[in-house]
């Protein structure tokens, strides 16, 4: 299963669209995760329109979003068990704030929030954070993330810079 992971599209205050690089991936998806901070609802209908999206609300998230999401999430893919959450509020890291939101073991924790691409292990639970499409803040390259889940999992990022395809 080929699922691609999002966050912080900050849309349209950010852009008013996707990236092309983004929406080549999104045409093959199978599915789609959004670790908050779509700002609109419009972005999760136009989500919608390349197929299934599981999400979260972030902390700039407007109240219609709020209405439709929750704040965490838990789905089975596979039969890998894999945590959705934005990862916003006060002390402790971001990555902290993502591991604690769950009691559960989790083979793979998503979150977003401070635009910074990660891929690593607390233990047994991979931790994942895809950057920013939009918004890639001091970074040198926009990113997403991409999940294969079958016997195995593999994740990476997808890297690019403005203008590029």
């Amino acid at each position: 299963m080929k699922v691609i992971v999002m966050a912080d599209t900050h849309m349209p205050k950010k852009s008013i669209k996707f990236p092309s690089r983004l929406c080549q991936e999104l045409e093959n998806a199978e599915l789609i995760i959004h670790a908050g901070d779509w700002q609109t609802l419009e972005v999760y209908e136009e989500l919608k329109k390349f197929g299934e999206v599981h999400g979260v609300y972030g902390n700039v998230d407007d109240e219609d979003i709020i209405q439709q999401l929750p704040k965490k999430k838990v789905i089975d893919l596979d039969g890998w068990k894999i945590g959705i959450v934005h990862g916003d509020g006060e002390k402790k890291t971001t990555e902290k704030r993502a591991m604690e939101a769950f009691e559960e073991e989790l083979d793979v924790i998503i979150f977003g929030h401070s635009h910074l691409p990660l891929l690593r292990y607390i233990g047994k639970t991979m931790l994942f954070n895809p950057g920013s499409a939009t918004d890639k803040r001091k970074l040198p390259f926009y990113s997403f993330g991409k999940l294969t889940l079958s016997e195995e999992i593999h994740a990476e990022h997808i890297f690019w810079k403005k203008g590029e395809k």
